[in-house]
Parts: C-alpha cells; sequence; structure tokens
C-alpha cells in the first residue's frame, strides 16, 4: 500500500507537467512492466513527458499497449503529442565476452560495462512510434545505432547517434518527427580502448492523448488478444493533426483516405474520439491520391461517423462533396476506368500493379462498392429529409444493378472481393448471394485477403450473410496468425502460411507495397466489426439516440463482454451463453432494442431484474415496451435507458463447429539443393526455360506442347520486365546452366532478377494437364538474399500452394510443383535484402522426383 501510495504521489507531481524530462521519477504501474516515467537529465524532447492523466483504468493483459490503463482527464483532438519511456525487455549480443551484466538493461538498474567490440541487440517487447536513446558518463563515440521493426537491422537504419550531454540519440529522421517503427534497436561498437559504461537505455515513444472508452472480451482469448493489438494499433499511430500509420522506410506519411476509413473505424468502438475523427474527416475531404475506391471509403467515413455521432450539420456541411464523388463513381460505371489501386492481394491485380494493367476483379469490385455507397448514402438522405438525394441515388443503384442482371451470368467472373462488395450493396436476393458464399466463402483458405484492409469488407459480408462462424476463423487466421508471428500490431499484409517458414520476429516477406510495414492500422477494421457483429452493438439511429444490441457468438463462443463509446456515454454488454446470465448497461438519452441469441437452441423463459420477461410470449416487465421472437432471438424493444440483469434458461445442444483444414491445390515437393546447374539429369524431360541464357532478356526455351507461354512481369520500372542479369558467360561454375547439359565449358550463369521488391513468373497451361514444375534459383553474388514465393492459380489467382522461403541458396535450389493448371509465381524479397533471382524453369511428368 505504501508503494501505492508513492506512485500515486508520483503521478500527481507528473499531471502538474514539464517541458522536458530532466526530473528524476522512478514509478511503474506494473512492477512486470517495461514502462519507464523518467527520461534522461541531459537532453530536451520534442514533447512534453505523460501527463494530464493517471494509470486509474482497468489492466488488460491481453493488450500490447503499454498505456491501456492510462486515462487522461477528457482528452481532445487539439492535444500535442506526448512521450514515454521504454526500457528493454530483452537484450542479446553476438560478442557476450564485450559485455558485463548485460542483462541490467532490462532492469531499473542499467549497469552495463562494454569491454570490446560487439553490437548489443535489444527488444522493447512492442511496436512503438519511437526514437532510441541511451545514457552513458564516458562513452567514447567511434558507436552506431540502429532501429527495426523486426530482429534485423532496418533498411538505412544504421548511422551514428547524436551527443546530447552524458545522452547518445539516433536521429533517422528530423525534429521534431524523430519517431519511426521501432521494435528493436542495436548498438554497434566498433572498438574500444579502455572499458566504459551505459546506464540507461530506451525507447522514446510518441503517443496522442486517447482513452479506450470502449471494450472487448470473449471466451477465446486469442480473439480479445486480436481487439487489442488492432485497437493499439490505431492509437499509436497517430500523430498531432491525423491518424496515420508507422511507416519505416516509406515517403507515405500521411493520412490516406481509404486507409483511414478502417483506422478510423476501429477508433469508434475502441475509443470514441470523435473529435479527432471528424478533423482526419475534414483534413482528406478533398484528398483521395487518385484512388477511385478511396473517394468512396471517405464517404462510407463520413457515413459510420454520422451514425455514431449524430452530427448532423457535418453532414450537410459535406453532402454536395459526397454527391460530387457518388456521382463521378456514376459517370464511370461500367467504363474500366483507372482505378490505380484496390488493395495487395493479387486477385485485385496486386495494388498499383492497376496502373498498368487491366484488373477485371477490381472492376466488379468498384462497381459493387459504387451501389453499395448509392444505396447507404440513400439511406442516410432519407433519414436526414433529403428525399430528392435518396430518390436520385436509389435510382443510381436500381439501374445499374438491372444493367448489370440482363447477363444472368452476371456475377460469374466475380473473385472473393468482388462478392463481398456485391453481398454488401445491399441489392442481392437470397439466392444470389447463397450462390456467391457457396462459391467463394466456404474455403478456408480462399477467404482470406493478403490484405487485412480488404478483409474487413470480407467479414462484413459473411456477417451479412450470417455466416459467423467461418468470419471468426477468418479472424483467427488472419490476425491471430499475425500474433503467433510475434506482432503487437497489425501488419500491412499477411498470408497465414508465413508462420510455418517464418520464426517470430524474423523478417517477413516484403510484397508489392515495398518493405511490408508491421504497424499499419489500416488492418484495424477487425475492432469494429467484433463490437457491432459479435457483441451487436451498432446504433440505428443517428448518435445513439436508437440502438441494436444483436450478439452473435457463432458456435465457438461461450461468454462475451464489452462497450461501445456513444455520445451519451458506453453501452455495456455481458453474456455468458453457458450460465445463462446477461447483463445490460445503456446511458440515458438512448432506446434500444435487445436480442438474446437462441444458440440454435430453444429459450425456456428469460428474468429481467428478477421478474419472468419472457416464457415464450411477452411478460410485462418494467423498462421495456414489448418483447418478439425470430429465428436467432428473442428481442426485446423500447428498452428505456438502466441497468439490466438477465437470466435465460435454455433447452436443447448447441451445435458445435469444426474448422475446415487449409487445402492447396498444387502438391508441393521437397526443394532440391543438390542438383545445381546439372538440371538434366533430373529435370527438363519435358521441356525448359534457361532464363535470359543468351542475354538482353532472351531466354533459351524447348517448351512442352501443354505449355502456351512462359512470361516475367514486375511493375516497377514502368517497363513491366524484370531485369536481365547475367553473372558469368562460358564459365565451369557448376550451378550455372548449360544449353546441352553436357559441355561443362559452355554454361552460362544469367537470371531475371528483381532489385525491388517483387516479379513475377507466369507459366499458361493448355486447358488442364498434371505436370510437374521445377523453378531453379541460385545466389550468385552470395550476398545471402531470402526471398519468399507465392504460387497462384494464373486465372483466379488463388494461392495453390503455401508461400515458401528459399534462402542459403548460394549453391542452387529447386522449388517443385505439381499441378495441373496454369500457374503464376510471385517472387518476393524479404526483411531488407533486396534482391531476388530466377534462372530455370524445368517440365516433366507428374511422379517424376
Amino acid at each position: 500500500m505504501k508503494n501505492y501510495i508513492l506512485f500515486l504521489a508520483i503521478i500527481s507531481l507528473l499531471n502538474q507537467g514539464c517541458n522536458n524530462s530532466t526530473e528524476k521519477r522512478d514509478a511503474n504501474p506494473d512492477p512486470k512492466s517495461n514502462l519507464l516515467l523518467e527520461g534522461s537529465a541531459s537532453i530536451k524532447e520534442p514533447y512534453r513527458v505523460l501527463h494530464g492523466g493517471a494509470f486509474d483504468g482497468p489492466v488488460v493483459k491481453e493488450s500490447p499497449d503499454p498505456l491501456v490503463s492510462y486515462r487522461w482527464k477528457d482528452p481532445k483532438a487539439t492535444d500535442s503529442l506526448q512521450i514515454y519511456f521504454l526500457r528493454p525487455v530483452e537484450v542479446f549480443t553476438d560478442n557476450p565476452m564485450s559485455f558485463d551484466n548485460l542483462v541490467s538493461a532490462t532492469s531499473g538498474e542499467t549497469d552495463i560495462t562494454v569491454k570490446g567490440a560487439g553490437s548489443i541487440r535489444i527488444d522493447f517487447g512492442v511496436e512503438s512510434g519511437a526514437w532510441v536513446e541511451f545514457d552513458s558518463p564516458d562513452c567514447p563515440g567511434d558507436i552506431e545505432m540502429t532501429i527495426s521493426e523486426f530482429n534485423e537491422p532496418g533498411h538505412h537504419k544504421t548511422i551514428a547517434p547524436v551527443r546530447y550531454g552524458n545522452t547518445w540519440r539516433l536521429e533517422i529522421n528530423k525534429y521534431p518527427d524523430f519517431y519511426d517503427g521501432v521494435r528493436f534497436a542495436w548498438i554497434h561498437i566498433k572498438s574500444v580502448e579502455k572499458p566504459w559504461h551505459i546506464t540507461e537505455i530506451r525507447a522514446v515513444c510518441q503517443i496522442k492523448p486517447t482513452n479506450y472508452n470502449g471494450s472487448f472480451s470473449c471466451s477465446d482469448p486469442l480473439l480479445t488478444r486480436i481487439w487489442y493489438m488492432a485497437a493499439y494499433s490505431v492509437k499509436v499511430s497517430l500523430y498531432q493533426d491525423y491518424f496515420g500509420a508507422v511507416l519505416v522506410n516509406r515517403g507515405d506519411r500521411m493520412s490516406w483516405t481509404g486507409d483511414a476509413h478502417t483506422s478510423q473505424a476501429a477508433a469508434l468502438a475502441a475509443f470514441g474520439n470523435l473529435d479527432f475523427i471528424k478533423k482526419n474527416i475534414d483534413n482528406t475531404a478533398e484528398l483521395d491520391n487518385g484512388i477511385r475506391s478511396y473517394a468512396l471509403y471517405w464517404v462510407l467515413s463520413l457515413l459510420d461517423y454520422y451514425r455514431y455521432s449524430g452530427d448532423s450539420a457535418t453532414l450537410k456541411h459535406y453532402i454536395d462533396n459526397v454527391c460530387a464523388k457518388l456521382d463521378e463513381a456514376y459517370s464511370v460505371f461500367g467504363t474500366d476506368p483507372n482505378l490505380r489501386f484496390y488493395g495487395w492481394d493479387d486477385r485485385l491485380c496486386a495494388g498499383f500493379e492497376l496502373w498498368f494493367r487491366p484488373a477485371p476483379e477490381a472492376q466488379n469490385a468498384y462497381m459493387m462498392l459504387s451501389i453499395q455507397l448509392w444505396n447507404k448514402f440513400a439511406e442516410v438522405m432519407g433519414e436526414a429529409g433529403r428525399f430528392d438525394l435518396k430518390k436520385k441515388y436509389l435510382g443510381y443503384a436500381k439501374e445499374k444493378m438491372g444493367e448489370l442482371r440482363r447477363n444472368k451470368e452476371w456475377s460469374l467472373d466475380f473473385g472473393i472481393h468482388a462478392a463481398a462488395d456485391a453481398i454488401n450493396s445491399g441489392c442481392l436476393s437470397y439466392a444470389e448471394q447463397d450462390s456467391l458464399f457457396g462459391k467463394h466463402f466456404q474455403d478456408r483458405l480462399h477467404r482470406l485477403s493478403f490484405s487485412p484492409f480488404n478483409q474487413y469488407f470480407l467479414l462484413q459480408a459473411m456477417a451479412h450473410l450470417n455466416q459467423y462462424n467461418e468470419a471468426l476463423s477468418s479472424i483467427r487466421d488472419m490476425w491471430g496468425g499475425m500474433l503467433k508471428n510475434g506482432a503487437t500490431a497489425t501488419y500491412e499484409v499477411f498470408w497465414p502460411s508465413w508462420n510455418g517458414i517464418i520464426e517470430p520476429n524474423d523478417p517477413v516477406p516484403n510484397s508489392q507495397s515495398g518493405l511490408t510495414s508491421l504497424c499499419h492500422p489500416w488492418g484495424a477494421g477487425v475492432v469494429k466489426w467484433l463490437n457491432e457483429e459479435v457483441l451487436g452493438i451498432e446504433p440505428t439511429k443517428a448518435g445513439f439516440k436508437a440502438y441494436d444490441i444483436m450478439p452473435h457468438p457463432g458456435r465457438t463462443l461461450s461468454w462475451l463482454s464489452g462497450e461501445t463509446p456513444t455520445p451519451f456515454g458506453g453501452i455495456r454488454v455481458n453474456f455468458d451463453f453457458e450460465s445463462g446470465h446477461a447483463a445490460v448497461s445503456a446511458p440515458e438519452g438512448t432506446i434500444g432494442r435487445l436480442g438474446i441469441p437462441k444458440l440454435e437452441k430453444r429459450i425456456v423463459s428469460i428474468t429481467i431484474n428478477k421478474k419472468l420477461a419472457w416464457d415464450g410470449s411477452f411478460l410485462a416487465v418494467p423498462g421495456i415496451t414489448e418483447a418478439s421472437e425470430d429465428s436467432e432471438f428473442v428481442i426485446f424493444t423500447g428498452l428505456q435507458p438502466g441497468n439490466y440483469d438477465l437470466e435465460v434458461v435454455y433447452e436443447g445442444e448447441r451445435p458445435s463447429y469444426t474448422e475446415p483444414a487449409f487445402e492447396y491445390d498444387a502438391d508441393t515437393l521437397e526443394a532440391d539443393t543438390i542438383t545445381g546447374g546439372n538440371w538434366g539429369k533430373v529435370y527438363g524431360s519435358e521441356g525448359y526455360v534457361l532464363c535470359n541464357y543468351n542475354g538482353d532478356g532472351v531466354d533459351e526455351r524447348s517448351l512442352p506442347s501443354y505449355v502456351t507461354s512462359v512470361d516475367y512481369y514486375r511493375a516497377f520500372p514502368k517497363s513491366g520486365v524484370p531485369e536481365p542479369t547475367v553473372w558469368a558467360s562460358g564459365t565451369t561454375d557448376i550451378r550455372a546452366l548449360s544449353r546441352d547439359n553436357h559441355n561443362d565449358r559452355k554454361r552460362n550463369a544469367t537470371c531475371y532478377s528483381n532489385t525491388g521488391a517483387t516479379m513475377n513468373v507466369t507459366i499458361g497451361i493448355d486447358g488442364r494437364r498434371s505436370f510437374q514444375v521445377a523453378i531453379y534459383f541460385v545466389d550468385w553474388y552470395k550476398d545471402g538474399y531470402e526471398y519468399a514465393v507465392e504460387m497462384m492459380n494464373a486465372q483466379t489467382l488463388n494461392q495453390i500452394a503455401p508461400v515458401r522461403i528459399v534462402k542459403n541458396h548460394i549453391e542452387g535450389v529447386y522449388l517443385i510443383y505439381k499441378y495441373d493448371q496454369s500457374m503464376k509465381l510471385r517472387i518476393n524479397t524479404i526483411g531488407r535484402k533486396s534482391g531476388a533471382t530466377v534462372s530455370g524453369i524445368f517440365f516433366d511428368p507428374p511422379g517424376t522426383i
């Protein structure tokens, strides 16, 4: 108790504010936390140290946020950034003989003696927008420092620190925006003439004052962790004036209108920081980055904000802006306009590859997104009394759906993203919805998007179809997979199969986006989805003047608990489906509907505040107008503000849910690291491609009759051609390939290479025929390049094989697959390494290996 009182006293002093971190403070809210409340006495930081609140909120063990329990008093959009400090949770060195007492860095009494050359790797335990410093009374210099999001030094992130008295700070960026995406840091000591000492190591983390006014937890702790990880991703990426992202090696530090849609959606449910959301909507009202779908996502953000806030003045202010965006979508409907971008998934033409190639799936998705927006805006305009606009945009939707339906097979070519946007449009018949669900959403692998951003819209479609078991399964695969990979924030892109080939916190594959961001809040839409669809809390009138609570636990969740912030206060719910106990709290100013889920059983009775309210029909109880039932719920309406304790008696057995296995269409055979350049002894009995063998991009080819084409592609530069590279001609290097495979004196070491993040190889097949293909990779320059290889069906662009890693391939390696259709390979670099090559492709009958 004495320590706790001392802690409160220290917090009180902090709340008085200070302009730098020169005052001595030593108090942690949790003895096991790496959170520090003090910095250096010799350096002035760009923002004031944590102040204006206290650690008086609940401690949430599932959250990665060091400030999850900190509550600011009345935070506002105009508040300045603040800073707080993290000490290492783990330290490692490549030369233990050079350091004494290294482990002390994780305690409150750092006292490291540096005796020789070597590097210290520091893990701060959580991704932060931060910079890194250390204190030393006698450091002689001749050192460098590095930061990174993963456990390998970041690209172009190693420089000499700047000295301020006894503090050495790594300044990658200019004042005051020192921040970068930081989870790991390094101190590199080049040489030591005499021992010197390190007395503190810390990450200085910036934060926008933002409180957790919403919450989510359930019987599956993984889903709880996902909610808090995603919410933290948004919070840690809030800057002074906009919703952004912690980006490393990227020049796009701004609020991207579309990315911000999901970030703002998460913030509505997690924080309720409506003033800052409005500020970001204002900032991006005229900024769509030339991306047509992002202009429409801005409209969705405005409508979300209106539903949650009831701010009719802002809605009215932007009506002309919205109409211009929706009219533009109408004017280009069905004309294949330049979309520029729709998502990183290959099925959407792999991000900005849309600049250079046609993308039927993205075009179909954009058409359905347009129809969805016309419908949604029409609904809101009806509520706002603008019946002229309601009629206009309902007319747009009806007209364009009519045009599409003139072709009875109008959705035949839709992939899962276009199918999701079609389902979310609200225009499909039950038969059309069922058809799209059966075709696209039952396969556990194919219902995942490479972009967590786009997965949000797939979740919405599954909820629209009442397929909550499948939706929750995909959440566990996508966001749960990130957690398994070591994530403390949502990734920009992700495939679950990464976890079979990459250890937690190792560098991840890059993609069409370039270096993959590991703190990208565009993947945080799952926060709002869980609160609206699983907890079931959502507004039915603007500003939550009316609301629904309709929980959807599926077949896997035994209890739910959480809160959604509203302008009137929080709406809180707790459901224990095993005991039948539930509790609901609603603030003044609201009227609600409460659905008690039947769980595919029969509800015998419901008691509310110790009075029988349902026994197959409604019995009057205070605070509730009436009750009815449908196939899923017993629904109480006219729920007045107040607290309600419920006891539900169920009868029957709740069905279970069995998650399907991941199934891949191609067979993945064991990699060959033995054969090297002697391919003819093992491969190529039906044909081959020796990549760039004749130089200047000219292959040596002998294709089987069933192979119609072999094409290479990279989006940047705009030529679309990977770099043809000749490492050596006429060499005797046994890694190199020979045209006749017998003359060892005439081998050529050639390849197509990609000095950027990614390149493609597409193999066209005539019809369907089973075959074996071996792809040959060599690290010609012995630079330790590593890359990930994705395999897709060339027509549907669905994944057909797990992602595979190519590394330690100085002597050459063959990746071998068996398949029966056209295929596409995407070859991605990993981490900071920028090289990827392909040197040969060989065809054989299935079963050769």
